[in-house]
């Protein structure tokens, strides 16, 4: 219908010309269809990135934001694109053509949830790479607090990630958020203009016809001719868009008629209302091109990615996926940003990639392990931990935080970097006071995470065995060693904090109470990254060198702390002892150089974990967390009116 008028009746059908214009979109549209299903991970496992977010409730939902990148200017001369990520989605612009204030006009619909995220991060690439785009500058924009301002457009500064953030150039933007009953004006209207293929305005019945059988409701499908008709009052065959679109939400009221996406294909959830609307925007502006952005993607560092990554995966070299795929096929680790709520890529080397997935996801790797590489990497870390502590690692210290620019923020650092005379006084710095608030302080019912650090949270130790940990032997007793007494964690909840390299290496502990017992435990020195960690061949956390404390708290019963040692670790120090009373957030010692992982057994129903910490580990995804930030509450059945005041408020909290 698109190179003809659509004021047909319905015998028009018959046009070659015509049947070949509706054919032509209705290929483009089935081969979007299978886009969006491969980008929501139609495999086996279910996993992949999510098209939508749905809403639990109508409550839930805050409005559609609609985001624009207006124009730009930079400092540096090479072409550029820009990504926008906002929790589990990133969108991309088009590379630029021009470095002197390119106009862009990207629009981006994003949903809003009362408490989902609300920090979008704009980040900005240089696009002279073959295999990957240079990170160059960024700026975050808290969309609910832009969207109460009274100016609906604002000039952001990009900075520099590296230190001290100096500002690489601006960029223009506007917001608008289109209210619930905006949204819902405009939800039939959108549906309908993909089948207004000449864009008159107006609808002829064989428009009307396809879209009806997109809907893929076969009992609407016989009322197609009787519903025109109603549409169509003056009997001329055609009726513009808003006559059909009242008659099509009159209908929807009495009898739904779509049962599917007419975008993309996904099948509706009839009585859902809601977020059928929500779907429908969002899924109209990606498929049909009104939009300048490219979605598709989970992190910017992904979506920045240049044509050799590409072909890796299209080769199936490598995967970019949430969860780790079991540890030996995701090349890319990507985890979940508990304070900005969305997903962050960890930085790591692809060559070291390859080489734990030879030695930790093999028989041979296996093998190997057992004939010396052991006795390597323990020798290898005591070298890398002697040199760490000379004077002249000292010079290591500038090119590992360029190595990790966006992720060190040296504001919260205690002391300046001249302070810092070899690389393991650095590796272990301190941070300012207060830069890592502890959450309901007072409330010695609330625990905190241990660490900064990627986490993983399990109700059971069969649910860890059974999502994350996928050695043949471990065992809370293997954990713990011969000399502490596992009984009382025997189907208890167990949580890991994973510290990478880049990371603040103090930790700290995550209730009060009294420290009874230390225990030190001889070991291997693996890695303790997800891939190894991930293996069925070897078991890190019960062969590796390992500290273990027993704390004893009167709001969640015995505590067990294992801090691990992992490849490169030199040392791990506490900086508490034996008989000690402890409050919950205070430092208990920290790790030498090297990636490492605090593990804490709780007792059986002992402690409730919050729920998205939870949520996320059943999906085999680490969220990214700092410490003193909120972990779980008691679930002791303890009577408030034994507990003091301070303790109360955490209980009604």
């Amino acid at each position: 219908m698109g190179n003809g008028s659509s004021k047909l009746d319905s015998s028009s059908s018959s046009d070659p010309d015509a049947e070949d214009s509706r054919g032509s979109r209705f290929k483009k549209r089935m081969h979007l269809r299978r886009f969006l299903r491969r980008r929501r991970g139609g495999d086996a496992n279910g996993k992949g990135i999510r098209s939508h977010t749905k809403l639990g409730s109508v409550e839930d939902f805050a409005g559609i934001a609609v985001l624009t990148l207006i124009s730009a200017q930079m400092n540096f001369k090479d072409k550029w694109l820009a990504c926008v990520s906002f929790g589990e989605q990133t969108f991309r612009t088009g590379i630029s053509d021009h470095t002197k204030d390119p106009a862009w006009n990207s629009e981006k619909k994003l949903l809003l949830e009362k408490d989902g995220p609300h920090i979008a991060r704009i980040s900005v690439f240089e696009t002279n790479r073959i295999s990957r785009n240079n990170l160059v500058g960024y700026c975050e924009i808290d969309l609910l607090e832009f969207l109460s301002q009274d100016s609906s457009s604002e000039e952001l500064k990009l900075l520099d990630p590296s230190p001290p953030n100096e500002v690489v150039g601006k960029i223009y933007v506007s917001c608008s958020v289109e209210d619930p009953i905006e949204t819902e004006k405009r939800f039939a209207k959108r549906i309908l203009s993909i089948v207004d293929y000449n864009e008159d305005g107006e609808l002829s019945f064989p428009e009307f016809s396809d879209l009806i059988d997109a809907f893929g409701n076969q009992v609407a499908a016989s009322k197609k001719e009787e519903l025109f008709k109603a549409a169509d009052k003056n009997g001329d065959g055609v009726v513009t868009l808003d006559e059909l679109a009242a008659l099509l939400a009159a209908q929807q009221e009495k009898e739904p008629l779509m049962n599917r996406c007419p975008v993309c294909g996904e099948v509706l959830e009839v009585s859902d209302k809601l977020n059928n609307m929500i779907h429908l925007t969002l899924c109209f502006d990606e498929g049909t091109g009104n939009q300048v952005m490219t979605g598709g993607f989970l992190t910017d560092k992904q979506a920045a990615y240049g044509w050799m990554f590409k072909l890796s995966e299209w080769a199936h070299f490598s995967s970019y996926d949430v969860g780790l795929n079991s540890g030996s096929s995701a090349s890319h680790i990507v985890v979940y940003d508990r304070q900005k709520k969305r997903l962050v890529e960890e930085i790591i080397d692809g060559k070291i990639v390859l080489s734990m997935r030879a030695i930790y996801q093999s028989k041979v790797g296996l093998a190997l392990m057992d004939k010396g590489v052991k006795e390597l990497l323990h020798s290898i870390s005591e070298k890398q931990g002697k040199r760490m502590d000379s004077v002249e690692s000292a010079k290591d210290i500038p090119h590992f935080i360029e190595s990790f620019k966006d992720q060190i923020n040296m504001n919260e650092v205690k002391h300046p970097l001249e302070y810092f005379k070899t690389f393991n006084e650095f590796f272990i710095r301190e941070l300012k006071p207060d830069v890592r608030p502890i959450a309901h302080v007072e409330c010695d019912d609330v625990a905190v995470c241990a660490a900064d650090c990627r986490l993983m949270a399990f109700k059971s130790i069969d649910d860890s065995l059974r999502l994350w940990i996928k050695g043949r032997k471990f065992s809370v007793q293997g954990l713990l060693g011969q000399e502490i007494s596992a009984g009382a964690f025997m189907d208890g909840t167990l949580v890991i904090f994973r510290l990478a390299p880049q990371d603040y290496h103090r930790f700290h502990f995550p209730v009060s109470g009294f420290i009874e017992q230390i225990v030190d435990i001889p070991g291997c020195l693996y890695t303790v990254n997800p891939i190894a960690v991930n293996s069925k061949y070897c078991n890190v956390f019960t062969e590796n060198k390992r500290s273990v404390a027993i704390i004893s708290s009167s709001d969640f019963g015995k505590v067990a702390f294992v801090a691990i040692g992992a490849t490169m670790v030199g040392s791990i120090t506490f900086t508490k002892g034996k008989g000690d009373y402890v409050k919950k957030g205070e430092e208990f010692g920290y790790f030498s150089f090297g990636g490492s992982t605090v593990i804490c057994v709780f007792e059986k129903d002992s402690i409730q974990i919050d729920e998205d910490l939870l949520a996320n580990s059943s999906r085999s995804l680490e969220t990214l967390v700092r410490v003193g930030t909120k972990l779980g509450v008691s679930t002791r059945r303890v009577s408030q009116a034994d507990l003091p005041d301070v303790r109360r408020c955490a209980l009604d909290d």
